[in-house]
């Protein structure tokens, strides 16, 4: 019944609950592929010489941002291996600046298994 206001509140909650539970799952599983890009603006090589140690593909590209030349990294990882990344990079330049999207698809390129 729409014209109660119980009602509507109890499908509300159940919807919220459901994608938080969702969300959390989804965390726990891991499951896909995650784009990194780290910008950093006094070691980015040695930051790309470390991942590329460990096993990862990284892009290095030549920037400008507010206070200067920066080093831009790309590095595509398993969802998984992201903690491990970012414990990498923070180790290397704790200044760098990361931020993370979802990759929806992927076709061919290097990967870390």
């Amino acid at each position: 019944n729409a014209n109660s206001w119980l009602n509507i509140l109890g499908y509300a909650a159940g919807f919220a609950t459901g994608n938080v539970v969702g969300m959390l799952i989804e965390d726990r599983m891991a499951l896909g592929h995650i784009h990194l890009t780290i910008y950093s603006s006094t070691r980015g090589s040695a930051v790309a010489e470390a991942l590329r140690k460990d096993g990862y593909g990284v892009t290095e590209i030549a920037g400008r941002g507010k206070d200067g030349t920066v080093t831009v990294l790309q590095c595509s990882v398993l969802r998984k291996k992201v903690d491990s990344v970012e414990t990498i990079v923070l180790e290397e330049d704790p200044g760098a600046f990361i931020t993370m999207s979802d990759v929806r698809q992927v076709r061919r390129g290097f990967w870390r298994a």
